[in-house]
């Protein structure tokens, strides 16, 4: 049966996106990726690029050369690092307090790492001591750490350990995709080799693009492993390289490099309208300031804790290292989590996030990222959310979240 025209049309619900990502996307953004196609070698093009490292620099807060994008999602961020610095046998320790240091492990496994790993609950993270402890022992070529675990809302912190690892000639590689342009993420203060942010969350940007940065002890690894090309290698290259060469081919760092470097070799065709895409975003992030961007997630993440206490729910996890784009809210004993998050999206347009293994339909998690970080949206969910368990036969304090979180923009305004 043949299909309409309007049958034909894509339709796209309205939605307030409330989850730890993706996350509604900067309108500015999308008129950004509407602009029209340019050659990846346009000169208006590569200045472009070059406009990107500038602010990805600044952003990530770091005097690092090499700090661009890898097209893809954050994942394809984390494995271009994992792939460039992992050699079979390498030792690589992970810190795992959520599911995505998980994540890092399996990485690390496909390229031939040894794993050494450590636990804690989730809900906490690591005494930095004990992981140098850890470190001390194990000797690992990389330690691959989670700076924000979206999974339990709890941010690990990092200054010690990078500092230590600088000490031991560790190389230290983090995650902070959920944290980069929404909570304080210092590259070169904290001692990080290599830092892989998100687009899709505090950048507000759509997923598809990985910006990442790392120091010169990262890139002399990556030199080292340089596949030498006839043909395209300087007499340089050649002299450098002397271990194994990267297996993969997409995430090779080394040739990422001469692409973003003035020689402008190429690699792939770029995904030109997510590097608008990205330039915008970095671009709003820097005009609103970083310290005044931190403080807007803090605020709104504060109105959206109260509003949830004095609903007579419990925030999940330790509070002295909650994350401030990630609130996690215990399930009721008894309430069945996704009729709640269904109703919820069902009635009100508004989606907030389940969790993973352990935590899956014992806790909700609700974003508060980037473009959606905002008064009326912490609002809405709140009323959404009560409303919602009632329907679901939640007994709450009906009337007492949207107060008080009225009252925390009450006082941040005096």
């Amino acid at each position: 049966m043949e299909r309409t025209k309007e049958q034909r049309m894509l339709k796209i619900p309205p939605r307030k996106i409330m989850t730890p990502g993706p996350v509604e996307v900067d309108p500015r953004v999308l008129r950004a990726m509407s602009m029209p196609i340019l050659g990846q070698f346009d000169p208006a093009f590569t200045q472009i690029m070059n406009e990107v490292m500038v602010m990805l620099r600044e952003a990530f807060q770091t005097k690092n050369h090499w700090a661009y994008p890898i097209d893809g999602t954050s994942r394809a961020g984390l494995e271009a690092v994992i792939a460039s610095l992992i050699e079979p046998g390498d030792r690589m320790l992970v810190p795992i307090y959520g599911r995505f240091g998980d994540l890092f492990v399996e990485i690390g496994e496909r390229y031939g790492a040894e794993i050494h790993t450590m636990s804690c609950p989730w809900g906490t993270v690591f005494d930095p001591q004990d992981v140098i402890n850890e470190i001390k022992k194990v000797r690992p070529k990389v330690v691959a750490l989670v700076h924000g675990e979206t999974s339990t809302g709890r941010m690990q912190p990092l200054a010690e350990i990078g500092h230590a690892c600088r000490e031991l000639d560790t190389l230290l590689v983090v995650d902070a995709v959920a944290t980069f342009g929404g909570a304080d993420v210092r590259v070169d203060d904290w001692c990080l080799d290599a830092v892989i942010g998100g687009a899709q969350k505090c950048l507000s940007v759509p997923s598809g693009i990985a910006p990442i940065t790392y120091n010169e002890r990262i890139e002399k690894v990556i030199l080292s492993r340089k596949k030498v090309e006839r043909g395209i290698a300087t007499e340089s290259d050649k002299k450098v390289a002397s271990a194994m060469p990267i297996r993969s081919n997409y995430f090779d760092l080394s040739q990422l490099q001469d692409y973003w470097s003035e020689r402008r070799l190429n690699h792939h065709t770029e995904a030109t309208s997510m590097e608008y895409a990205l330039h915008e975003g970095l671009h709003l992030v820097l005009d609103e300031g970083l310290e005044q961007r931190f403080a807007r997630h803090l605020l709104n993440e504060k109105a959206l804790m109260a509003g949830i206490e004095a609903m007579g729910l419990d925030l999940f996890g330790d509070p002295d290292c909650k994350m401030p784009t990630v609130t996690c809210v215990s399930v009721p004993v008894g309430v069945n989590a996704d009729d709640v998050r269904n109703v919820l999206l069902d009635q009100f347009g508004i989606e907030i996030a389940g969790s993973f293994g352990s935590l899956q339909g014992k806790i909700w998690r609700i974003g508060t990222m980037g473009y959606g970080c905002r008064k009326d949206n912490v609002l809405a969910v709140l009323a959404g959310l009560e409303a919602s368990l009632i329907r679901c036969g939640v007994t709450v304090c009906r009337g007492e979240a949207l107060q008080a979180a009225m009252d925390v923009y009450d006082e941040a305004a005096d």
